[in-house]
């Protein structure tokens, strides 16, 4: 009986570390866009607030994004590796150097 308890147990602790480790990779893999009122989109890893408000950022899921690709009213700019920033006119700008 105790050996049954004990594989209940595990099989318990094993089963909420698995939904953990994939919620954690789910999230970790998500991914917004934000393009700008001229149409220049990229990916950014959180939605900051911290937009020129000139720039009339709007955000969209990853769905979005694949299903606007080829959109003509939208370039895509690459990805940053740094994210902190924006792009204005095809030029990348992190926060800091906007005043």
């Amino acid at each position: 009986m105790n050996s049954l308890k004990t594989l209940l147990k595990t099989g318990a602790i094993a089963a909420v570390l698995a939904a953990g480790a994939t919620v954690a990779a789910t999230t970790a893999a998500s991914a917004d866009t934000v393009c700008n009122r001229d149409g220049e989109c990229w990916h950014v890893s959180e939605r900051y607030n911290t937009y020129p408000t000139v720039l009339g950022v709007t955000f969209y899921g990853d769905d979005w994004a694949a299903s606007h690709r080829n959109d003509r009213h939208y370039r895509w700019r690459d990805n940053q590796k740094d994210d902190h920033g924006y792009y204005e006119r095809g030029t990348w700008h992190t926060f800091a150097e906007h005043h």
